[in-house]
């Protein structure tokens, strides 16, 4: 089924450590500016500066005027409006953006908020037991020790008027005085309210709550934040109270930005299941303010019932185009029809429009099981929206609660949005993952209505799947909506991990330096790989930024998990031999040596990537990596090979499996130069665990000669072995773009189709750069290793382990390990060369991944679609999914505009029936 490896040149074992680099030359993007922006309103007006000018040479002036100097005067013209053109935008630049990383997340709770509720119905829905829910479940989930406490204030009277008028202001102060009968009487003068004698005082600890937060946001001494304030705000207006609304937070909050604290642009992104008609009011005539709304609408008969709802109320006069609503016109939205609504329309125009701080209306009523919303997202989407907004204005993020009436989902999609703030991975999706029709059709109409103001929609950069390829994933009826309990098992009924603050594990023990060569000290297998991997992390201060996890050894019965007891006994008998019979029971494998501490060493190598393993799997770290030798991955289920004895990658696998009491899915990657023919063995016939390697091949003519592109798997177990199989040897070498290529088109596709509980990396470095031709030979540079763990941390909710293998150059694996380990705590990485970026693949490795690409299409349908573009440079690849959107883009408004003609248009036989 696959060739046994061959003697031949061995393997080596693992490497690396190292602190993040933060590259401080980079300045703000260049995004270009809309008309609409130019000298709008004060903040956005650029400074007074000489314009350009144009002298036209005195000699041969036209002095009768004519077409000559016309055509003078208009590039003087464009060249003065260019030089305009220039200056604003230099307004947008955000220069010092990058002077001060912010650390930490800010959270307002105050009890005094829970002092209100209605008089004279127990049941309302807005209710105090909303912030205790919620309370409760951070509580439940560790989540409150991580955040920094904010305390709460209340807000002047000089800041209610940034939003409300005078006399509101008054009228709402005297409602502290009022009898029950006189709250009741004015609330029925409003829509949806109630008023309590505490309401004034609340809503004013609620709005100056949210102030707090964006000031300490917006001066840096906080990264983000959560508001969890009652009462909502979204819907109060100027004049009046609304939907059980009093003062409106996040727009007071975006005037205090602007006025206070000098942010030219903010962005107001609203969720909420309701239109927040009372934040669209506020800045529906400001250029400085971009509102977003994705609501329930139901073509107006969904409250709040306005026409002003829908897609066609764009903002009037100089805020013409700066306001965006998303309305669905059903129930039963899902967790893809959200994400398509913010990757199609809201983060291309927010990129354009570059805010310098969002705003929230975080409204939980979209959440599956609310009564009021009857929508189906999941609680996990809300991380993920999160997340999305979290790449804007620098990270400088508020959200502001406003409605959720289930106590538990309101509970779930909150602590969901705080971990994303807090920095955790996003957690899985459950499918459908494709937009409705009736989603898609919500989302092409406003991309139809504001393409003409914003450039980025017009060249979208998602790809917007045309209608009709989601109709077998409608959204839910609203009628049938199940329990969240019942819908949503996994994220939404697990406590979702509590994660330490180092979430990052590290196993390391110095007694694997015990294993060395007798009879030759200058083995490129050498105890100092370990060692000095470690100390740099130390010297790196890397180590105590991770959560230290013990290391122990396997036990026999854990071995066999993998390897048969006869070969387990055999390699337990090295223990007590005297050397002349190690170096003969040594040269009985392939590339091995013995000393009287290998099998030891071996145990505990294994052992330690179970206390990794475990480690991630039961929540106490996010991801984790295992500092061991000797390596694995050679090692077959009945003999040693290539400086390897135990599998403990594969080990790791099994034991992951019988931790979770099932065959759970498992993803291996082994980016070792060299094959792992051992964990190709072990895995060959398992459809549970993939297996994919990235591994200098040469047509068999590189130890250990196995790991053919054919090599696919067998039984049950085929399609899940892939071999991206380097051929043509060292001319050239492959390195960083090779090794792009190979995830953008093989890897990373896989790797989301197969979608795994957990992912194990055999992270051997002895492809970068720095090796000799026998080790490797190789050119792949420490930041791609970086980039490639930072991948795969997108995969299985960011469980992944991290176990070296080989890499025999100590500066080379000192350095590629540091990067990964710096990827794995979250550091910025220093990205990589823009030349790197723009070189293509060599043509060995094109052949070499269209091969592999013709054997697993058969396999994975996400491979298949990369065929043509496997020869692309990392920026050719980003431009060409660039075009593709915009065909896509071009086709859904098309399609809207011919569904509404056909609609104003009547038919045939209307037609022959009224002649």
């Amino acid at each position: 089924e696959r060739p046994r490896a061959r003697r031949g040149g061995g393997e080596g074992a693992p490497g690396g450590c190292g602190p993040p680099r933060q590259d401080w030359s980079k300045g703000a993007s260049d995004t270009p500016i809309m008309a609409s922006d130019l000298g709008d309103t004060s903040s956005l007006e650029p400074p007074s500066a000489p314009l350009l000018e144009t002298r036209v040479p005195s000699k041969k002036a036209n002095r009768k005027g004519g077409l000559p100097e016309a055509k003078r005067k208009g590039r003087a013209k464009r060249l003065n409006r260019d030089a305009e053109d220039l200056v604003s935008g230099m307004q947008h630049l955000d220069l010092a953006a990058e002077c001060r990383v912010p650390v930490g997340t800010g959270l307002v709770w105050d009890e005094r908020m829970t002092e209100f509720r209605c008089l004279w119905d127990e049941s309302f829905p807005e209710c105090p037991e909303r912030l205790v829910a919620i309370r409760e479940k951070l509580l439940e989930w560790e989540l409150l020790e991580r955040c920094v406490p904010v305390t709460a204030r209340e807000i002047t009277e000089e800041e209610v008027l940034l939003a409300h008028s005078q006399e509101y202001l008054e009228l709402m102060k005297s409602t502290e005085t009022m009898s029950e009968a006189e709250l009741r009487s004015l609330s029925d003068t409003y829509d949806s309210v109630y008023l309590h004698p505490n309401s004034y005082r609340c809503a004013c600890l609620a709005a100056g709550s949210v102030l707090q937060l964006v000031e300490k946001v917006l001066t840096g001494e906080l990264r983000n934040g959560l508001a969890l304030v009652r009462p909502p705000g979204h819907h109060a207006q100027r004049n009046k109270m609304d939907g059980y609304c009093m003062f409106n937070n996040v727009g007071i909050a975006a005037q205090y930005a602007r006025q206070k604290l000098g942010a030219d642009r903010v962005l107001i992104v609203d969720w909420d299941v309701h239109h927040g008609q009372g934040t669209q009011y506020l800045f529906e005539d400001s250029p400085s303010v971009l509102y977003f709304s994705v609501h329930r609408y139901e073509e107006g008969n969904f409250w709040p019932h306005l026409p002003e709802s829908n897609s066609d109320a764009v903002g009037r006069g100089r805020g013409e185009g700066y306001n965006i609503n998303v309305p669905w016109n059903q129930a039963g939205m899902r967790d893809a029809d959200y994400l398509s609504a913010f990757l199609h329309i809201l983060l291309p125009v927010a990129f354009e429009f570059q805010p310098q701080l969002v705003l929230v209306a975080a409204g939980f009523d979209s959440v599956i099981g609310d009564p009021k919303g009857e929508m189906a997202a999941s609680p996990a989407c809300f991380a993920h929206l999160t997340h999305l907004l979290m790449s804007l204005a620098g990270g400088k993020l508020v959200l502001s609660l406003e409605g959720g009436y289930n106590l538990q989902s309101l509970a779930e999609g909150t602590c969901m949005a705080l971990k994303a703030l807090l920095g955790d991975p996003c957690p899985l999706l459950e499918p459908p993952h494709v937009p409705c029709s009736s989603g898609l059709r919500s989302v092409s109409q406003a991309l139809a209505v504001h393409g003409k103001y914003w450039k980025s929609l017009r060249r979208i950069s998602a790809d917007l799947p045309q209608e009709g390829e989601g109709d077998a994933d409608a959204a839910l009826p609203a009628s049938s909506s199940p329990p969240v309990m019942e819908t949503l098992p996994g994220p939404a009924t697990e406590p979702a991990r509590p994660l330490p603050r180092s979430c990052t594990g590290l196993v390391y023990d110095e007694k694997m330096t015990q294993h060395y060569n007798m009879w030759d000290s200058q083995h490129p297998e050498l105890p100092q790989r370990v060692s000095r991997i470690f100390q740099r992390h130390g010297e790196l201060r890397l180590t105590e930024r991770c959560c230290r996890l013990p290391a122990r050894l396997a036990s026999e019965e854990e071995l066999q998990m993998c390897h048969s007891p006869a070969y387990v006994e055999a390699v337990k008998s090295t223990a007590t031999m005297k050397p002349r019979d190690l170096h003969r029971q040594g040269n009985q494998y392939n590339s091995i040596y013995i000393c009287a501490s290998s099998y030891e060493c071996a145990r505990l190598a294994a052992g330690s990537a179970f206390s990794a393993v475990e480690a991630v799997l039961s929540g106490k770290v996010q991801n984790a990596v295992a500092i061991v030798r000797p390596p694995g991955h050679h090692a077959e289920s009945d003999t040693a090979c290539g400086f390897c004895f135990f599998n403990s990658v594969s080990l790791a696998a099994r034991y992951a499996q019988r931790l979770a009491g099932r065959p759970m899915r498992v993803l291996i990657l082994d980016w070792d130069v060299h094959h792992g023919n051992g964990t190709q063995q072990v895995f060959y016939r398992d459809p549970n665990v993939l297996y994919i390697s990235l591994h200098r091949h040469d047509d068999g003519n590189f130890f250990p000669g196995s790991g053919a592109a054919d090599e696919v798997g067998s039984g049950a177990g085929e399609g899940f072995t892939v071999n991206v199989a380097w051929t043509g040897g060292l001319d050239p070498p492959m390195g960083d773009p090779e090794y792009l290529a190979a995830f953008r088109t093989v890897v990373m596709p896989i790797a989301h189709e197969f979608a795994p509980d957990v992912v194990l990396v055999s992270a051997g470095f002895d492809a970068a750069d720095g090796h000799p031709p026998p080790l490797g030979g190789y050119k792949v540079s420490a930041k791609c290793f970086g980039y490639m763990t930072r991948q795969l941390m997108t995969v299985a909710g960011g469980a992944l382990v991290l176990a070296l293998e080989g890499g025999h150059d100590l500066t080379a694996i000192c350095d590629a390990s540091e990067v990964c380990v710096s990827a794995l705590l979250g550091n910025e990485l220093e990205p990589l060369p823009e030349e790197t970026l723009q070189q293509k693949p060599n043509a060995n490795a094109v052949r070499s991944l269209e091969k592999i690409i013709q054997v697993q299409s058969q396999y994975w349908t996400s491979v298949r679609r990369f065929a043509p573009t496997v020869g692309y440079s990392f920026l050719e690849a980003q431009r060409r999914d660039t075009e593709e959107v915009e065909t896509v883009t071009a086709l859904a408004s098309l399609s809207v505009m011919t569904e509404k003609r056909q609609q104003d248009e009547p038919m045939e036989e209307e037609e022959l029936m009224t002649q």
